[in-house]
Protein backbone atom coordinates (compact mmCIF):
# COMPACT_ATOMS: atom_id res chain seq x y z
CA UNK A 1 0.00 0.00 0.00
CA UNK A 2 1.51 3.39 -0.97
CA UNK A 3 1.71 6.24 1.49
CA UNK A 4 -1.12 8.08 -0.24
CA UNK A 5 -3.60 5.19 -0.03
CA UNK A 6 -5.05 3.81 3.17
CA UNK A 7 -7.04 0.97 4.68
CA UNK A 8 -10.65 1.79 3.78
CA UNK A 9 -11.93 -0.80 6.25
CA UNK A 10 -10.06 0.93 9.06
CA UNK A 11 -11.66 4.25 8.14
CA UNK A 12 -15.07 2.59 7.99
CA UNK A 13 -14.66 1.05 11.45
CA UNK A 14 -13.45 4.31 12.97
CA UNK A 15 -16.13 6.43 11.30
CA UNK A 16 -18.95 4.15 12.43
CA UNK A 17 -17.85 4.81 16.00
CA UNK A 18 -17.51 8.58 15.61
CA UNK A 19 -20.04 9.76 13.00
CA UNK A 20 -23.76 9.15 13.62
CA UNK A 21 -25.39 7.29 10.74
CA UNK A 22 -22.14 6.45 8.96
CA UNK A 23 -22.37 3.14 7.08
CA UNK A 24 -19.99 1.06 4.98
CA UNK A 25 -18.52 -0.16 2.81
CA UNK A 26 -16.21 2.76 1.97
CA UNK A 27 -14.66 3.39 -1.45
CA UNK A 28 -12.01 6.13 -1.41
CA UNK A 29 -10.95 8.17 -4.44
CA UNK A 30 -8.18 10.74 -4.20
CA UNK A 31 -8.97 14.19 -5.54
CA UNK A 32 -6.50 15.33 -8.18
CA UNK A 33 -4.41 18.43 -7.64
CA UNK A 34 -3.54 19.93 -4.29
CA UNK A 35 -0.04 19.84 -2.86
CA UNK A 36 -0.66 19.96 0.85
CA UNK A 37 -2.92 17.59 2.74
CA UNK A 38 -4.15 14.73 0.49
CA UNK A 39 -7.93 14.80 0.12
CA UNK A 40 -10.27 11.93 -0.78
CA UNK A 41 -13.90 11.42 -1.66
CA UNK A 42 -15.44 8.64 0.43
CA UNK A 43 -18.37 6.97 -1.28
CA UNK A 44 -20.68 5.11 1.11
CA UNK A 45 -24.22 3.70 0.91
CA UNK A 46 -25.39 6.75 2.88
CA UNK A 47 -23.80 9.24 0.50
CA UNK A 48 -20.39 10.82 -0.09
CA UNK A 49 -18.05 12.30 2.50
CA UNK A 50 -14.63 13.93 2.22
CA UNK A 51 -11.52 12.82 4.13
CA UNK A 52 -8.49 15.07 4.48
CA UNK A 53 -5.31 13.72 6.04
CA UNK A 54 -1.75 14.62 6.85
CA UNK A 55 0.65 13.33 4.20
CA UNK A 56 2.96 10.48 5.14
CA UNK A 57 6.67 10.79 5.75
CA UNK A 58 8.83 13.24 7.67
CA UNK A 59 7.11 16.63 7.86
CA UNK A 60 8.23 20.09 8.88
CA UNK A 61 7.26 21.02 12.41
CA UNK A 62 3.77 22.64 12.59
CA UNK A 63 3.05 21.87 8.92
CA UNK A 64 -0.06 20.03 7.66
CA UNK A 65 -2.03 20.68 10.87
CA UNK A 66 -5.33 18.99 10.02
CA UNK A 67 -6.47 19.49 13.61
CA UNK A 68 -6.31 23.27 13.08
CA UNK A 69 -8.17 22.98 9.78
CA UNK A 70 -10.89 21.03 11.52
CA UNK A 71 -11.11 23.43 14.44
CA UNK A 72 -11.41 26.63 12.42
CA UNK A 73 -14.03 25.29 10.02
CA UNK A 74 -16.04 23.86 12.89
CA UNK A 75 -15.92 27.24 14.65
CA UNK A 76 -17.13 29.08 11.53
CA UNK A 77 -20.23 26.90 11.08
CA UNK A 78 -22.66 29.57 12.35
CA UNK A 79 -20.95 32.63 10.84
CA UNK A 80 -21.24 34.44 7.51
CA UNK A 81 -18.20 32.50 6.26
CA UNK A 82 -19.35 29.46 4.24
CA UNK A 83 -17.61 26.22 5.20
CA UNK A 84 -18.30 22.50 4.86
CA UNK A 85 -19.82 20.73 7.86
CA UNK A 86 -17.17 19.02 10.00
CA UNK A 87 -18.05 15.47 11.11
CA UNK A 88 -15.11 14.10 13.11
CA UNK A 89 -11.36 14.47 13.71
CA UNK A 90 -9.02 11.50 14.22
CA UNK A 91 -5.68 12.33 15.82
CA UNK A 92 -4.68 8.67 16.22
CA UNK A 93 -1.95 7.95 13.66
CA UNK A 94 -2.57 4.24 14.15
CA UNK A 95 -5.83 4.21 12.18
CA UNK A 96 -4.47 5.02 8.71
CA UNK A 97 -0.91 6.16 9.42
CA UNK A 98 -1.56 9.87 10.01
CA UNK A 99 -4.18 12.19 11.49
CA UNK A 100 -7.27 12.97 9.41
CA UNK A 101 -10.74 14.45 9.54
CA UNK A 102 -13.99 13.71 7.77
CA UNK A 103 -16.30 16.46 6.56
CA UNK A 104 -19.42 16.78 4.47
CA UNK A 105 -19.13 16.53 0.72
CA UNK A 106 -20.24 19.83 -0.84
CA UNK A 107 -21.74 19.62 -4.31
CA UNK A 108 -20.36 22.72 -5.93
CA UNK A 109 -18.30 23.96 -8.81
CA UNK A 110 -14.73 25.19 -8.65
CA UNK A 111 -12.72 27.39 -10.99
CA UNK A 112 -9.05 26.66 -11.60
CA UNK A 113 -8.43 29.78 -13.70
CA UNK A 114 -9.26 33.32 -12.48
CA UNK A 115 -10.01 34.28 -16.10
CA UNK A 116 -13.16 32.16 -15.66
CA UNK A 117 -13.31 30.69 -19.18
CA UNK A 118 -16.82 29.82 -20.32
CA UNK A 119 -18.45 32.50 -18.15
CA UNK A 120 -19.99 35.75 -19.39
CA UNK A 121 -18.73 39.20 -18.37
CA UNK A 122 -21.78 39.55 -16.11
CA UNK A 123 -21.21 36.27 -14.29
CA UNK A 124 -17.48 36.93 -13.99
CA UNK A 125 -18.25 40.24 -12.32
CA UNK A 126 -20.64 38.52 -9.90
CA UNK A 127 -18.19 35.72 -9.06
CA UNK A 128 -15.37 38.15 -8.24
CA UNK A 129 -17.75 40.29 -6.18
CA UNK A 130 -18.74 37.21 -4.17
CA UNK A 131 -15.08 36.32 -3.70
CA UNK A 132 -14.53 39.83 -2.34
CA UNK A 133 -17.58 39.62 -0.05
CA UNK A 134 -16.49 36.39 1.59
CA UNK A 135 -12.91 37.60 2.10
CA UNK A 136 -14.26 40.62 3.97
CA UNK A 137 -16.55 38.31 5.97
CA UNK A 138 -13.57 36.19 7.08
CA UNK A 139 -11.85 39.31 8.36
CA UNK A 140 -14.95 40.46 10.24
CA UNK A 141 -15.35 37.23 12.27
CA UNK A 142 -15.68 37.90 16.01
CA UNK A 143 -12.86 35.73 17.34
CA UNK A 144 -14.13 35.73 20.90
CA UNK A 145 -17.69 34.80 19.87
CA UNK A 146 -16.57 31.74 17.87
CA UNK A 147 -13.93 30.57 20.32
CA UNK A 148 -10.88 31.36 18.19
CA UNK A 149 -9.24 34.07 20.28
CA UNK A 150 -6.32 31.70 20.93
CA UNK A 151 -6.06 30.42 17.35
CA UNK A 152 -2.79 32.25 16.75
CA UNK A 153 -0.02 33.77 18.84
CA UNK A 154 -0.04 37.42 19.80
CA UNK A 155 2.48 39.85 18.44
CA UNK A 156 3.52 41.12 15.02
CA UNK A 157 1.96 38.79 12.42
CA UNK A 158 4.10 39.82 9.45
CA UNK A 159 7.31 39.61 11.46
CA UNK A 160 6.29 36.24 12.84
CA UNK A 161 5.35 34.88 9.43
CA UNK A 162 8.47 36.24 7.76
CA UNK A 163 10.63 34.57 10.40
CA UNK A 164 8.69 31.30 10.15
CA UNK A 165 8.75 31.01 6.37
CA UNK A 166 12.39 32.07 6.18
CA UNK A 167 13.20 29.09 8.40
CA UNK A 168 10.90 26.81 6.38
CA UNK A 169 12.46 27.97 3.13
CA UNK A 170 16.00 27.37 4.33
CA UNK A 171 14.98 23.95 5.72
CA UNK A 172 13.75 22.85 2.26
CA UNK A 173 16.17 24.82 0.07
CA UNK A 174 17.53 22.89 -2.92
CA UNK A 175 19.48 25.63 -4.72
CA UNK A 176 20.87 29.12 -4.16
CA UNK A 177 18.44 31.89 -5.15
CA UNK A 178 19.96 35.38 -4.65
CA UNK A 179 16.55 37.01 -5.39
CA UNK A 180 14.96 35.11 -2.51
CA UNK A 181 17.69 36.15 -0.10
CA UNK A 182 17.39 39.76 -1.27
CA UNK A 183 13.62 39.65 -0.80
CA UNK A 184 13.99 38.26 2.72
CA UNK A 185 16.42 41.07 3.51
CA UNK A 186 14.05 43.75 2.14
CA UNK A 187 11.11 42.43 4.17
CA UNK A 188 13.13 42.48 7.38
CA UNK A 189 14.41 46.01 6.66
CA UNK A 190 10.99 47.42 5.70
CA UNK A 191 8.74 45.68 8.21
CA UNK A 192 5.85 48.03 9.10
CA UNK A 193 5.10 48.64 12.75
CA UNK A 194 2.48 46.39 14.27
CA UNK A 195 -0.83 48.26 13.97
CA UNK A 196 -2.62 45.90 16.35
CA UNK A 197 -4.97 44.31 13.84
CA UNK A 198 -5.70 40.72 14.89
CA UNK A 199 -8.15 39.02 12.55
CA UNK A 200 -8.82 35.53 11.29
CA UNK A 201 -6.80 35.06 8.10
CA UNK A 202 -7.18 32.19 5.66
CA UNK A 203 -3.59 32.18 4.48
CA UNK A 204 -4.25 30.86 0.95
CA UNK A 205 -7.37 32.67 -0.21
CA UNK A 206 -7.80 32.33 -3.97
CA UNK A 207 -10.46 31.34 -6.47
CA UNK A 208 -9.53 27.65 -6.73
CA UNK A 209 -10.01 27.23 -2.97
CA UNK A 210 -13.68 28.22 -3.24
CA UNK A 211 -16.71 26.08 -4.08
CA UNK A 212 -19.61 27.87 -5.77
CA UNK A 213 -23.24 26.86 -6.02
CA UNK A 214 -24.09 25.31 -9.42
CA UNK A 215 -25.37 28.03 -11.73
CA UNK A 216 -25.01 30.78 -9.11
CA UNK A 217 -22.33 33.22 -8.04
CA UNK A 218 -22.64 32.11 -4.43
CA UNK A 219 -19.83 30.52 -2.44
CA UNK A 220 -20.88 27.34 -0.64
CA UNK A 221 -17.56 26.56 1.05
CA UNK A 222 -14.11 28.01 1.51
CA UNK A 223 -11.59 25.16 1.43
CA UNK A 224 -7.96 24.50 2.46
CA UNK A 225 -7.60 26.24 5.82
CA UNK A 226 -4.18 24.75 6.59
CA UNK A 227 -2.43 28.14 6.76
CA UNK A 228 -5.19 29.89 8.69
CA UNK A 229 -4.33 31.70 11.90
CA UNK A 230 -4.89 35.00 13.66
CA UNK A 231 -2.97 37.59 11.73
CA UNK A 232 -3.09 40.67 9.54
CA UNK A 233 -5.99 40.79 7.08
CA UNK A 234 -4.09 42.74 4.43
CA UNK A 235 -1.91 39.71 3.79
CA UNK A 236 -4.99 37.77 2.60
CA UNK A 237 -6.05 40.67 0.39
CA UNK A 238 -2.58 41.01 -1.10
CA UNK A 239 -2.51 37.26 -1.80
CA UNK A 240 -5.43 37.67 -4.23
CA UNK A 241 -3.64 40.48 -6.07
CA UNK A 242 -0.44 38.43 -6.12
CA UNK A 243 -2.20 35.46 -7.70
CA UNK A 244 -3.71 37.62 -10.43
CA UNK A 245 -0.26 38.90 -11.42
CA UNK A 246 0.92 35.40 -12.33
CA UNK A 247 0.89 33.87 -15.85
CA UNK A 248 -2.47 32.77 -17.22
CA UNK A 249 -1.42 29.11 -17.38
CA UNK A 250 -2.54 25.91 -15.69
CA UNK A 251 0.25 26.20 -13.12
CA UNK A 252 0.40 30.01 -12.89
CA UNK A 253 -3.37 30.47 -12.49
CA UNK A 254 -3.05 34.22 -12.99
CA UNK A 255 -4.30 37.02 -15.20
CA UNK A 256 -1.05 38.40 -16.62
CA UNK A 257 -1.54 39.71 -20.16
CA UNK A 258 -5.34 39.31 -20.09
CA UNK A 259 -7.64 42.20 -21.04
CA UNK A 260 -9.63 42.14 -17.82
CA UNK A 261 -12.05 44.91 -18.74
CA UNK A 262 -13.11 43.11 -21.92
CA UNK A 263 -13.88 39.93 -19.96
CA UNK A 264 -15.71 41.60 -17.09
CA UNK A 265 -12.87 40.90 -14.65
CA UNK A 266 -11.96 43.35 -11.93
CA UNK A 267 -8.84 45.49 -11.74
CA UNK A 268 -6.59 45.12 -8.71
CA UNK A 269 -7.64 48.54 -7.45
CA UNK A 270 -11.35 47.81 -7.76
CA UNK A 271 -10.94 44.66 -5.69
CA UNK A 272 -8.99 46.56 -3.02
CA UNK A 273 -11.41 49.50 -2.98
CA UNK A 274 -14.50 47.26 -2.74
CA UNK A 275 -12.91 45.31 0.09
CA UNK A 276 -12.17 48.57 1.93
CA UNK A 277 -15.77 49.72 1.45
CA UNK A 278 -17.11 46.44 2.85
CA UNK A 279 -14.87 46.76 5.91
CA UNK A 280 -15.34 50.53 6.30
CA UNK A 281 -11.66 51.28 5.70
CA UNK A 282 -10.38 54.53 4.22
CA UNK A 283 -7.54 52.80 2.39
CA UNK A 284 -4.44 50.66 2.89
CA UNK A 285 -0.95 52.06 3.38
CA UNK A 286 2.21 50.07 2.68
CA UNK A 287 0.32 47.73 0.36
CA UNK A 288 3.54 47.02 -1.55
CA UNK A 289 4.96 45.45 1.62
CA UNK A 290 2.04 43.04 1.95
CA UNK A 291 2.27 42.17 -1.73
CA UNK A 292 6.02 41.48 -1.51
CA UNK A 293 5.40 39.46 1.64
CA UNK A 294 2.85 37.28 -0.18
CA UNK A 295 5.25 36.59 -3.06
CA UNK A 296 7.92 35.62 -0.52
CA UNK A 297 5.61 33.33 1.43
CA UNK A 298 4.35 31.59 -1.71
CA UNK A 299 7.91 31.07 -2.90
CA UNK A 300 8.70 29.43 0.45
CA UNK A 301 5.58 27.27 0.27
CA UNK A 302 6.35 26.11 -3.26
CA UNK A 303 9.92 25.36 -2.25
CA UNK A 304 8.46 22.99 0.34
CA UNK A 305 6.23 21.43 -2.31
CA UNK A 306 9.28 20.90 -4.54
CA UNK A 307 11.27 19.32 -1.71
CA UNK A 308 8.42 16.93 -0.85
CA UNK A 309 8.16 15.95 -4.52
CA UNK A 310 11.88 15.24 -4.67
CA UNK A 311 11.65 13.24 -1.43
CA UNK A 312 8.64 11.24 -2.69
CA UNK A 313 6.18 12.63 -0.11
CA UNK A 314 4.16 14.97 -2.33
CA UNK A 315 0.45 14.46 -2.93
CA UNK A 316 1.11 14.79 -6.69
CA UNK A 317 4.89 14.60 -7.32
CA UNK A 318 4.81 15.50 -11.02
CA UNK A 319 2.71 18.60 -10.43
CA UNK A 320 4.76 19.38 -7.35
CA UNK A 321 7.90 19.66 -9.44
CA UNK A 322 6.12 21.87 -11.96
CA UNK A 323 4.95 24.19 -9.19
CA UNK A 324 8.38 24.15 -7.59
CA UNK A 325 9.82 25.55 -10.80
CA UNK A 326 7.95 28.80 -10.04
CA UNK A 327 9.98 29.55 -6.90
CA UNK A 328 12.51 31.81 -8.71
CA UNK A 329 9.66 33.65 -10.45
CA UNK A 330 7.85 34.36 -7.17
CA UNK A 331 11.06 35.56 -5.57
CA UNK A 332 11.76 37.88 -8.50
CA UNK A 333 8.17 39.18 -8.53
CA UNK A 334 8.42 39.86 -4.81
CA UNK A 335 11.42 42.08 -5.40
CA UNK A 336 9.55 43.89 -8.17
CA UNK A 337 6.60 44.44 -5.83
CA UNK A 338 8.83 46.32 -3.41
CA UNK A 339 9.02 49.19 -5.89
CA UNK A 340 5.26 49.47 -6.53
Amino acid sequence: MSGLTFDETAVETWAKNHIPGFTGPVAATKFSGGQSNPTYRLDTPGGPYVLRRKPPGVLLRSAHAVDREYRVQNALAETDVPVAKMHALCEDDGVIGSAFYIMAHVEGRSFDQPSLPGETPKTRDAIIDEMNRVLAAIHEVDLDAVGLSDFGPTGHYCQRQTDRWTKQYHATQTEDLPDMEALIGWLQANMPEDDGQRRLVHGDYRLDNLLFAPGRARILAVLDWELSTIGHPYADLAAVIMQWSMPATAEGRGLAGIDRAALGLWSDQRFIDTYCTRRDLSGIGDFNFYLAFCFFRMAAILQGVKKRALDGNASDPERGLKLGAYVPQFARAGLEATAR
